[in-house]
């Protein structure tokens, strides 16, 4: 009876003791996402603040990030332009797959590629000019806008609609 007892709580000590240790993926999540806001958030206020106010196009206050990057596919390598339109951004390779695939099932033909530091980004459009990787990225999201309920598109796909970015690709 001591040694059942004894062997019951081992047990219960270890499943609690283990069952505590599981990494907590969505709080590197949530600071990831901060800091890539703040980022953005920077860009975009330091181009405002360097550039006159003028009547300007849209695209050419766009601000652009410059990453060398690789398609994951062979298959996605044509359809890589000079300028993409970037949905999401992630380091784990099937967090990237995932979200290709649920853009695939509504028609997109997503492209995923690597930058130098190992992380993946989910490209929607891509263009030779930045100027339609920009008209692009605007007529999706108004799009989505139109349809009144931005709330449930970012429960459908995982991803905030207000961090989409163009990227220009480096050789």
């Amino acid at each position: 009876m001591n040694k059942k007892l004894i062997g019951i709580g081992l047990a219960v000590a270890f499943v609690i003791g283990f069952g505590s240790c599981k990494p907590k993926q969505s709080a590197y999540k949530s600071v990831y996402e901060a800091a890539k806001e703040r980022d953005v958030e920077e860009n975009t206020t330091s181009a405002a603040v360097s550039k006159p106010a003028t009547t300007t196009p849209a695209y050419t206050n766009e601000s652009v990030r410059k990453e060398k990057i690789t398609p994951v596919y062979d298959s996605d390598a044509s359809g890589l332009k000079a300028y993409s339109v970037v949905v999401a951004a992630m380091a784990m390779k099937p967090g990237a797959e995932s979200l290709k695939e649920r853009f695939g099932n509504d028609g997109y033909n997503i492209i995923l590629v690597r930058n130098e530091q190992g992380m993946y980004r989910v490209i929607i459009a891509s263009y030779d000019s930045k100027e339609q990787a920009v008209a692009k990225k605007n007529a999706i999201l108004s799009k989505y806008a139109e349809l009144g309920d931005i709330a449930s598109l970012k429960a459908k796909y995982g991803i905030p609609f207000n961090d989409w970015w163009i990227l220009q690709r480096e050789y």
